[in-house]
């Protein structure tokens, strides 16, 4: 379980392809902090972690990508060089700082636009139509991995769903959504607790 609050941004190392895809992802976290097996989640993807140590070029771990995990995840997203998202699991007596979000990639977006706002970004995303009926304004939703409160929802003809969200200066500045620009995919969870709630109504 985790928050989406992001506690560091790595760096995609290296991948190899064994089946699985094995990935080096470069780190601040001590690897001496990281237990073999940890959850670790990576731009809104929970992992597993197989490996992790120091070298000439820092800290690292290392986790294997199934081709599930690579199907269901934004298009680039385990290139060397990405930037990644960082969050590790929750523990008893953390901090609820964002919400409760599982690590598991609901669906692929694509950014509309973005647009300043003051010192702000107004981000407007697409929505593929299996996420759309979960998103509400005031709601929550995980964008590659980062807790976010959903200002708008334009439903479209087609079944989708443009939602707004509003970036601060802090949030770009401590995850990767620095770098939002139209046209570019993005990872998606939606609120639990619009999972069941949608359940729950679809039961009667």
């Amino acid at each position: 379980m985790f928050t989406g609050i992001i506690t560091d941004i790595g760096t995609v190392r290296s991948r190899e392809e064994r089946g699985d895809v094995r990935l080096v992802i470069g780190t601040a976290y001590d690897p001496a902090s990281i237990a073999i097996g940890a959850s670790i989640a990576c731009s809104g993807a929970c992992l597993t972690v197989v490996d992790r140590g120091t070298d000439a070029d820092g800290h690292w771990f290392a986790v294997d990508a199934s081709a599930e995990t690579q199907a269901c995840t934004a298009r680039g997203m385990w290139d060397i060089g990405r930037r990644l998202n960082l969050e590790r699991a929750l523990k008893v007596g953390d901090e609820l700082g964002g919400h409760i979000v599982t690590g598991h990639v609901d669906g692929v977006g694509e950014i509309v636009s973005v647009v300043p706002s003051g010192d702000s970004w107004v981000v407007t995303i697409a929505a593929p139509a299996s996420i759309a009926p979960y998103l509400a304004p005031k709601g929550s939703v995980t964008v590659d991995g980062v807790s976010l409160t959903v200002n708008s929802v334009a439903d479209q003809n087609d079944g989708t769903a443009h939602f707004t969200l509003n970036i601060i200066p802090h949030t770009r500045a401590m995850t990767t959504l620095d770098e939002a620009a139209a046209g570019r995919p993005v990872n998606l969870e939606i609120d639990i607790l619009a999972r069941y709630l949608r359940r729950m109504q679809a039961r009667g």
